[in-house]
């Protein structure tokens, strides 16, 4: 089989929104959609108590990859979708499985009266271990929350993409998630944002007066070095609609606020072989909590 779109499933409202998405996205891209079902074995006096019975490891290891595969075809006719269902903790087997997979899609809580993502331990661990892009989509997620509203104000589908946003750092640019932004804004046929956060003069923090001229020299350097990392890409992507916006500030909150408008939200995550363990980075991880739009983690050296 050729690369798919693996999604890790478990049956919750949040992994069936996760579903939904891959199934849009691998029309986009022509691919299929594989259900990755994880069943974690408990310890043999709990799997012996009543509600963890034969009953429910068959509903869970049987049932609810099939149904929701079942429910895909019938709402995407002609979408190949087929199911996989794997033993062992979900945060060691799913970045197995995605090393074959073109990108691995997981759900995301919804936090009840606030916008964004509750990212919980297994899907953080997921995301710091995985080197294929990871997209995270939150519970209630709706084809219609990627476009946007048609003339009477009204949800819908049927409208053009609202854009791709990605978040880019001009002092060590990588290809791999301005690749990937591009990517997703010309399968849409979207406009590309980009936004690029930077720190005021370090002698602000000291309560020194600002001075206009250097905050403005900064500025320009700032937007002349977001040009300069996006050229080649502009020149390589050419019907692709680049807007650039290059502020002072927090780079994970101007992404935060920008995502209320975009379909897709691109973020990188630097690779980090080390004895320490691994990392997602903070404007990755404050990104992944606090963004409304599905986030793409696309891992890079």
């Amino acid at each position: 089989m050729s690369r798919t779109i693996t999604v890790g499933l478990d049956g919750s409202p949040e992994s069936r929104a996760a579903a939904e998405w891959a199934a849009r996205e691998a029309e986009l891209r022509a691919l299929p959609v594989k259900l990755v079902q994880v069943w974690e074995p408990v310890p043999e006096p709990m799997a012996q108590a009543p509600l963890l019975g034969p009953e429910t490891h068959q509903h869970w290891t049987e049932r609810v990859p099939r149904e929701a595969a079942e429910g895909l075809r019938l709402r995407h006719p002609g979408l190949e979708v087929v199911t996989e269902q794997l033993t062992g903790p979900p945060a060691e087997a799913l970045p197995r499985v995605a090393k074959d997979a073109e990108l691995l899609v997981l759900g995301s809580r919804g936090l009840s009266g606030i916008s964004g993502f509750l990212v919980g331990s297994v899907g953080l661990a997921v995301v710091a271990n995985t080197e294929r892009p990871v997209v995270l989509v939150r519970a209630g997620e709706q084809a219609a929350d990627e476009h946007q509203a048609d003339p009477a104000g009204i949800p819908s589908a049927a409208t053009p993409f609202r854009p791709v946003l990605l978040g880019l750092d001009t002092g060590g640019p990588d290809a791999a998630p301005i690749e990937f932004a591009f990517e997703a804004a010309a399968r849409r046929r979207a406009p590309l944002r980009v936004v690029h956060g930077w720190s005021a003069p370090y002698y602000y923090a000291y309560a020194m007066a600002p001075v206009p001229e250097v905050t403005e020299t900064v500025a320009r350097s700032e937007a002349a070095a977001l040009t300069e990392a996006l050229s080649p890409w502009r020149r390589k992507y050419p019907d692709v609609e680049v807007v650039t916006e290059s502020r002072c500030g927090s780079p994970s909150l101007l992404l935060i606020e920008a995502s209320r408008e975009a379909s897709l939200v691109v973020v990188g995550r630097r690779v980090r072989r080390s004895s320490v363990g691994t990392h997602i980075g903070t404007v990755t991880h404050a990104v992944l909590h606090h963004a409304t739009a599905p986030v793409a983690v696309v891992a890079h050296d």
